[in-house]
Order: structure tokens, then C-alpha cells, then sequence
């Protein structure tokens, strides 16, 4: 890192005659910027969040307690967050993302609502979920993933089986807060009405590589609100079959808007990435925040030269601008990671920039 003797770096010696001015200046809500340059302009980012990761075995049997402890009724969500030691200030499992995990018994609806925040949920366990985006009715299993975009109204519900749902949500909470832009309503009738038909927008838009004309379709988010799991797990086995993938991440594609090939919501992005048997990536950073979600396998992630071992359904995160690298621990089988980050927002203001770490042929100490 660059030292204090740096052409550009602020480096003023306090002075008694100095400590005065300050202190005038702070009389009217003014102050000198030579004082603080060196915080608020890093030479480069400078994450408040730390890696971390969170344990299913450890935290599933405390989300299924909330179920006796408190009623969707009164909380609304019962939701257990994910939070960062370094940003239990604003809710936030890493930079400005949120995350938690939700459960529902079987017979349990939630009433809808909307917010400006954009949402996503990635289905951990248990069958019968369903979640209703606008009208439209979908129905969820594990691995599946589906989008609540801002501004939607939705509501949740588990009506099948014997056991609980849980899933994992993921929105931009601390982002929208940050922008102070954030507003939250209930559903006047406390639930919609369905109009369209089951899984309408996965029945239209779900083919792969076929799109219908929909030339009304305006809205800044996919039309395809669900992306389930078998149609996932098929196109990285066979897009394996044709790649060797990235240095980094191995063979990962994105969610996508499927009538612009952008992301599907503006400010939350998503992938899925396959690790070969064995496959051990290199390391690299980016801008962005990024919370993966162990869908398949076990491994280990080096991140920022700490090593975290991870198996299925373990969530851990990776801060902006941090060194990162991922190891399939199996042998025989591939593991697969969900994630989702902030890279719309790095992208729509011209801010990500990624990086190759070089020493040691790309691999961290840890």
C-alpha cells in the first residue's frame, strides 16, 4: 500500500493554530476535507464487511424453533437474519445485501405486501411452498430459485405435506435504505387474487434458447419470475460438457432476463456455478458483494487467505474487493453454488473491476 509520503496523500502536521480553525469550522457544520482524504478516497475499496459463513447444521434447528416462538400473524416473516459482524448496523449479511432464512408450517400463508426492495429466494428444504408474484401463482421446490422484484406485490405460503418449508432470502434492504428510498405496504385485501395461470411466466419463458413475442412486455425485471432447479442443474452439465469453464469460478452461467439477456432484477444479480470432481479454482477479486448458497457437493473457499469448508446448503459470503477461490472436496461428484451479488448496480454506474491474483500460480495461503 501506498505510504503517507505519497504525492497526493494528506499529510498536514496538526498545529494549535490548526486544532482552532477546526474547531471554528465545526461551529458551522463545516469541516476541512485534509482531514479525513485519506478515509473517504482508499486507493482502493476498503470492504466494511468480513467473510463469513453460516452453518445450515448449526442454524436450521434455531429456525425451526421460531415456529413455536412466534406466529407469521404477529412477525409478519418469521425470518432468522444472517448478519455481519461489521454490519449489524444496517441488517446486512455482506456490504449492502441482506439475507435470511425463512420458515413456514404446512397450512401457514403470510399476507401480501410490497416494497421498493428487490427480492429473490433460493428453496432449502420441505415441499408444498408456493409464492404469488403480481397474480401468478408459482410453485417452488428445493434448489429452485424465484424473484420478487421491487415494487410487486407478493405473499407466501406452505400448503403441502407434513413438514416445513425453509428458504433463504435475499434482498437489497441496506442499499435501498442507504439511497433512502424504501417504502413498505400490506395488500389492502391482506392477499391477492390469482389471474394467471400456475407457473404462468415459467410455462411461457422457461425454454431454453425459445422466448415468445411478448412485445408488451415493459418492466425493468425478467418476466420469468421462477427458475427451477432440474432446468438449471441440465444446462451446467451440459454447457460442462462444452466448456473449461473460468479460472475462477468454474463452469458458472447467470440468471437472466430472458428478453434482454441482463440480469433479472436492476440492482440484484444471480449465477449458479459447477465444480468439476477435484476442480480447485484460482483466485481473483471484483467490486461487488457476493453471498453463495451451497447448493450441491462439498468444498472449501479461501477467502481474503482464510479458509472456510463448506457443504451442502452452508451460506458464506464474499466481500467487495476480496481475494476468493473455490475447491470441490469430492473426488467423484460435482458441487454447485448459488449466489447472488450487487453486480447490476457495480455495472449500471460504471464501477466493477475485477482483478487476477498472481503469486503462487493463483492460489492464496491459508
Amino acid at each position: 500500500m501506498p505510504d503517507d509520503n505519497v504525492p497526493g496523500r494528506a499529510r498536514v502536521v496538526d498545529t494549535p493554530e490548526l486544532a482552532a480553525y477546526y474547531g471554528a469550522l465545526a461551529q458551522h457544520e463545516a469541516g476541512a476535507l485534509w482531514t479525513v482524504a485519506n478515509d473517504i478516497e482508499p486507493w482502493e475499496p476498503k470492504p466494511h464487511a468480513i467473510p463469513m459463513l453460516w452453518r445450515y447444521e448449526v442454524l436450521r434447528p434455531l429456525v425451526l424453533q421460531s415456529l413455536e416462538l412466534v406466529r407469521p400473524e404477529d412477525a409478519g416473516r418469521r425470518v432468522v437474519m444472517l448478519l455481519n459482524p461489521r454490519r449489524r448496523n444496517v441488517s446486512a449479511a455482506v456490504g449492502w445485501l441482506y439475507s435470511g432464512l425463512q420458515v413456514m408450517k404446512p397450512g401457514e400463508a403470510a399476507s401480501a405486501h410490497r416494497h421498493m426492495a428487490s427480492a429473490l429466494r433460493f428453496i432449502i428444504e420441505g415441499s408444498g411452498a408456493y409464492t404469488i408474484v403480481d397474480g401468478e401463482r408459482l410453485t417452488l421446490g428445493a434448489n429452485d430459485f424465484v424473484i420478487t422484484p421491487n415494487g410487486t406485490w407478493h405473499e407466501h405460503g406452505n400448503d403441502g405435506g407434513t413438514s416445513p418449508c425453509i428458504w433463504q432470502d435475499g434482498l437489497d434492504i441496506p442499499l435501498i435504505n442507504a439511497l433512502e428510498a424504501n417504502f413498505y405496504e400490506v395488500h389492502p385485501d391482506l392477499h391477492q387474487r390469482v389471474g394467471r395461470p400456475i407457473n404462468a411466466s415459467h410455462l411461457s419463458y422457461g425454454n431454453v434458447a425459445l422466448k415468445p413475442l411478448e412485445p408488451d412486455w415493459r418492466k425493468p425485471y425478467s418476466p420469468l419470475l421462477k427458475f427451477g432447479w432440474d432446468n438449471t442443474y441440465d444446462a451446467l452439465r451440459r454447457h460442462a460438457a462444452a466448456t473449461t469453464g473460468s479460472p475462477f469460478d468454474g463452469v458458472a452461467m447467470e440468471y437472466v432476463n430472458p428478453l434482454t439477456g441482463g440480469p433479472v432484477m436492476p440492482t440484484l444479480g444471480a449465477q449458479m456455478q459447477l465444480l468439476r470432481a477435484g476442480e480447485h479454482t484460482c483466485a481473483h477479486r471484483h467490486t461487488g458483494n457476493v453471498l453463495y448458497h451451497v447448493a450441491k457437493g462439498a468444498g472449501h473457499s479461501v477467502i481474503g487467505g482464510q479458509r472456510f469448508d463448506w457443504k451442502e446448503h452452508d451460506i458464506f459470503c464474499v466481500p467487495s474487493w476480496t481475494w476468493h477461490e473455490h475447491a470441490n472436496a469430492l473426488s467423484s461428484d460435482d458441487a454447485c453454488l448459488f449466489s447472488f451479488n450487487d453486480f447490476p448496480v457495480m455495472r449500471s454506474l460504471a464501477l466493477y473491476r475485477e482483478e487476477a491474483y498472481m503469486p503462487n500460480d493463483g492460489h492464496q495461503i491459508s
